[in-house]
């Protein structure tokens, strides 16, 4: 056999090994590692017995269940979960992250699931204006690595930000005076906050805030761009199928006074 046949015999055997690894380490996603937050009420948190439980847990699962894929659910704080996706630690986030243009730099989203607006949280008796010079030098406690960190920073230059790990710290502080502000989701000062026993006093401030710039258009499932293809359309039919057989009612009414879906 002339030498140049051997070549490309051994070329061609290279190829078809590569080809047989690469097909062999493309995920089939039937194990999906989703990295939640747990410390988001009524979202995501740590019930009394250790477990997960909340919207995003609930819906999450039966996004799995949609997806016939067995789900490993990973706690992790909110500002560690890009880089947590990003070393592959976790295939997946669903902790209320939402869509934004920054965001979409460093990872892919499904479409949203659900979408609500940002408010403010003070003492029921508090007067404030809200501009940039009507709460300069007041301190205002937000979680850090979220958009309403950056809206507060970037449009409430004067105030005092407060950066928590958490959003529950930062209610802490409220309740004890050593903030004068927090905002959140709605959603999460409403129920998180506002209509628990801490929140005695305390009451929604200001209006609501849902700049796209800040707020993007909803919460998506976060995920590697490498991944996009096969994962994200996983994810996007599950969105649709728990929207289209009830399940995304059914969980939304049960924590929910209102509908909270991205439309």
């Amino acid at each position: 056999m002339k030498k140049r046949h051997l070549i490309a015999l051994a070329a061609m055997a290279t190829l078809g090994f590569s080809a047989i690894s690469a097909s062999a380490q493309a995920p089939d996603w039937k194990k999906i590692r989703i990295g939640v937050e747990g410390a988001y009420p009524p979202f995501s948190e740590v019930g009394a017995d250790g477990k997960l439980k909340g919207f995003e847990i609930d819906l999450a699962l039966a996004m799995c269940a949609e997806m016939k894929a067995e789900c490993t659910l990973v706690q992790q704080d909110f500002d560690g979960l890009i880089p947590a996706l990003q070393a592959k630690k976790i295939d997946a986030i669903i902790a209320s992250m939402s869509i934004t243009d920054e965001r979409k730099k460093a990872i892919a989203f499904s479409n949203p699931y659900y979408n609500t607006p940002a408010r403010f949280a003070a003492k029921a008796d508090a007067k404030f204006e809200f501009s940039p010079a009507g709460l300069k030098g007041k301190k205002i406690g937000v979680q850090r690595a979220t958009i309403h960190e950056k809206f507060v920073a970037e449009t409430f230059k004067q105030s005092n930000i407060v950066r928590y790990a958490t959003q529950d710290q930062a209610f802490l502080d409220l309740k004890s005076g050593r903030i004068d502000l927090t905002i959140a989701d709605l959603v999460a000062v409403d129920q998180g906050f506002l209509k628990t026993p801490a929140g005695k006093g305390f009451a929604f401030q200001g209006p609501s805030y849902d700049d796209v710039k800040y707020f993007g258009i909803g919460s998506g499932v976060g995920m590697r761009k490498a991944d996009e293809k096969a994962l994200a359309k996983k994810f996007n039919d599950a969105i649709a199928a728990v929207k289209a057989n009830g399940t995304f009612k059914k969980l939304n009414d049960k924590y929910f006074e209102y509908d909270i879906s991205a439309k």
